[in-house]
């Protein structure tokens, strides 16, 4: 039977050298096979010189376009499990492109553990032509974990690894959108980021009435390994992954990133840019907000943006009780996508377990022109350095979901959206006219503001850093979303810098809705063009 995650509290210390073989595998019981089993792998491998994934693709494959790589699909009928009693099914992704390394496949079985050989057998390669030597020495970049969420008797995709430590989940009804990693190291400049990889996979054969599938994950980079468990159930609505992590820190890290979550955000109505220009769609965006629940008990909401410049923004928690990457607004016509989907894309919220002591949640927001580029990079940072031979550990659970407001309590209000506009006065003869300054209104939704009566006191609480003047506020009830909408105009000082806000909403001194925390990226002028080079 699959093992039940602890609820392991967050540990930090030195581990001693094992003198141990790289084999772990052996014809044991299934039971026999455990976290601790990559563990030890994980301390044996930090000890010895990193080595780098080697590729061993051939041009025909090396060299392909991503639109050849889709043509590579698995055969239904070479599905692994397909003549098991089970609903699961497994399947893989081929070498190709930059996906150049083989990740070797175990299976957990009654009998023991045992690889999963590759075989190009078990692909569809369309019409691709190439030497069909040129695959026996390939083997399986990721894999794919089906189970019928939707319908009885249709399979659906549910969790994917691929590349590096990045996989993506879903749960019914929902397509993908972003992503989730393993492990984050040195993200945030300066230096240049590490990208981990799971260099080895042991996922256990599910048996006939098993809700879930559990997962073992070997993780190898240059400074740092880790063990890893994932604990899959699909669920109904959601998804959801429990995760256990042990990481062994190789070389000296500056920024270490836990639960790293990996999202896309174009524009939305919160921020004026040029990119809507001709777009009939009204946002492009896989998240637009960061939560975060800390450990006192405050909500915040910070929306995205898609910044000039690389924008980074820390938020210091101590024991956090969640923080996630977004999807608000499911309304299709927020979209307008028919074949993207943007509104059926899930959130991804971090549910730490046990405590995670002092440390700060990290969002990085990248420029990008167009909505084929992740620029959105969200993770956990433990306060302290991060040594050659210290060992760290987190659990913590992953929900995959669309129902964004289950997260909150019967006792709070979030916002439902922003949108940022030029400001402008009305004029005595009724005519609007723009006043040069910035309009943000925001609408706060839920049980806290449905639930008060008529003539109730709302105290709007606003704030501006040094960078703006804070030129109004007004509340009022927005009776179409049963919530209130509050109308904030600043006027930017110096438009190449920043400016941070932050608002919410006040009965008293209590505070009944979350804390709208929001950035306005800064907008440089534009360089001039250079001058042509002189002839010689």
């Amino acid at each position: 039977m699959p093992m039940s995650v602890r609820s392991a509290p967050r540990v930090r210390s030195t581990f001693l050298t094992l003198a141990c073989t790289a084999s772990m595998l052996w014809s044991a019981g299934a039971s026999a096979f455990s976290l601790d089993d990559v563990t030890q792998q994980a301390r044996a491998l930090v000890d010895k010189p990193y080595a780098a994934p080697v590729s061993n693709l051939p041009p025909v494959f090396s060299g392909m376009q991503f639109a050849d790589y889709q043509k590579m699909q698995p055969r239904t009928d070479r599905f692994e499990w397909r003549d098991q009693p089970t609903p699961f099914r497994l399947n893989f992704y081929h070498q190709g492109m930059h996906f150049n390394a083989p990740v070797r496949i175990n299976e957990i079985t009654d009998q023991g553990v045992q690889e999963i050989k590759y075989d190009p057998e078990r692909f569809d390669f369309g019409n691709l032509n190439f030497d069909k030597g040129a695959t026996s020495q390939l083997g399986y970049a990721g894999f794919r974990v089906l189970y019928p969420i939707n319908q009885p008797d249709k399979l659906d995709e549910i969790v994917s690894f691929l590349g590096a430590s990045y996989f993506r989940v879903i749960g019914k009804g929902q397509v993908y959108g972003l992503s989730s990693r393993g492990l984050a190291i040195d993200t945030a400049p300066p230096g240049g980021e590490e990208f981990p990889n799971f260099r080895e996979f042991w996922i256990q054969r599910p048996a006939a009435n098993d809700k879930q599938v559990v997962i073992y994950a070997l993780l190898d980079s240059p400074r740092a390994t880790g063990a890893y468990q994932f604990i899959v159930t699909p669920g109904g609505k959601d998804a959801v992954v429990d995760v256990q992590s042990r990481i062994f820190v190789r070389g000296d890290i500056k920024t270490l990133g836990i639960a790293p979550l990996t999202s896309m955000f174009l524009f939305g109505p919160n921020q004026q840019s040029a990119l809507k220009n001709g777009n009939f769609r009204p946002a492009i965006h896989d998240s637009n907000g960061l939560a975060i629940h800390t450990g006192k008990d405050e909500w915040l909401w910070r929306p995205l943006n898609n910044p000039r410049q690389l924008a980074i923004s820390s938020f210091a928690v101590e024991n956090p009780k969640g923080f996630g990457l977004l999807q608000r607004g499911r309304e299709f016509g927020r979209y307008e996508d028919l074949k993207d989907r943007y509104d059926l894309r899930p959130s991804a919220w971090i549910e730490p377990q046990g405590n995670w002591g002092k440390g700060h949640v990290t969002l990085m927001e990248i420029p990008t022109p167009d909505e084929t580029n992740d620029n959105i990079v969200a993770f956990w940072t433990p306060e302290g350095t991060n040594r050659k031979g210290e060992m760290l550990e987190f659990a913590y659970r992953m929900h995959w979901t669309t129902d964004e407001p289950a997260l909150h309590g019967a006792d709070n209000a979030w916002v439902k959206q922003t949108l940022h506009t030029e400001s402008e006065e009305l004029q005595a003869n009724l005519i609007r006219k723009l006043d040069g300054a910035s309009a943000f209104m925001i609408d706060f939704e839920g049980p806290a503001v449905a639930q008060l009566p008529s003539g109730a006191a709302i105290n709007p609480q606003v704030s501006v850093d040094n960078n703006a003047e804070l030129l109004g506020v007004n509340i009022q009830r927005n009776p179409a979303i049963q919530g209130w909408r509050l109308t904030v105009r600043v006027k930017v000082k110096n438009p190449a810098q920043p400016v941070e806000m932050r608002a919410a909403l006040m009965q008293g001194d209590k505070a009944i809705s979350e804390t709208w925390s929001y950035q306005i990226p800064p907008n440089p002028p534009a360089q001039p063009p250079a001058a042509p080079a002189a002839k010689p």
